[in-house]
């Protein structure tokens, strides 16, 4: 043999593993003083790794790391998870919240139940609230108006009524719009130059 052995071969050798090969490997050995060092010290190492102490993790050890793992849970999950630590483990806490859930579902029920046979009722209160909201967004907007372009301007909004509110925002939309375009165009040809 020509050359001095691979690690594979020397493994093979510390094995004792028998096979074509292994005499010319054993007879190279015999005549060359390198290999038969790195043999020797290979040796040695797996008789110091066989004296090492074994050592084993902990019992918590994976407790442990996965408490430090961040695994994705889907919504649905988290949600079942949730709502499961929401049910008490004693029967009689169980059926006390059974008795608040259906005491709160009987209530909620007769409430939806007196808002249909009223429904008069609560479509003239939903029509009040509706008009107080609409009437104080359009004088906040009217006063708006009336700061920024005077007092005939805000008269002809109010009278406008939905519709000059979206005249408004279409004209303040297309102002800032081509404000923005024009501050981009003079950017753009301060930086040619």
């Amino acid at each position: 043999m020509n050359r001095h052995l691979l690690p594979d071969e020397i493994d093979q050798l510390l094995d004792g593993e028998v096979g074509f090969e292994t005499a010319n490997l054993k007879g190279h050995v015999r005549s060359c003083d390198q290999c038969r060092a790195e043999l020797e010290s290979a040796r040695l190492l797996v008789r110091d790794l066989g004296h090492l102490p074994r050592l084993a993790p902990s019992r918590d050890f994976s407790d442990k790391v996965m408490a430090q793992v961040q695994l994705f849970t889907p919504w649905h999950v988290a949600l079942g998870d949730s709502l499961r630590a929401l049910v008490p483990e004693s029967r009689r806490w169980r059926i006390a919240a059974l008795a608040g859930l259906a005491t709160g579902g009987a209530f909620v029920t007769a409430i939806a139940v007196f808002a249909l046979i009223r429904l008069d009722a609560v479509l003239f209160v939903g029509e009040l609230v509706w008009d107080r909201l609409r009437d104080g967004a359009m004088g906040a907007l009217s006063s708006g108006v009336a700061a920024l372009l005077g007092d005939g301007a805000a008269e002809a909004f109010k009278a406008s009524g939905v519709v000059g509110v979206f005249v408004l925002l279409a004209s303040v939309t297309v102002t800032v719009l081509v404000a923005a375009g024009a501050l981009r165009a003079v950017a753009a040809r301060a930086r040619a130059r």
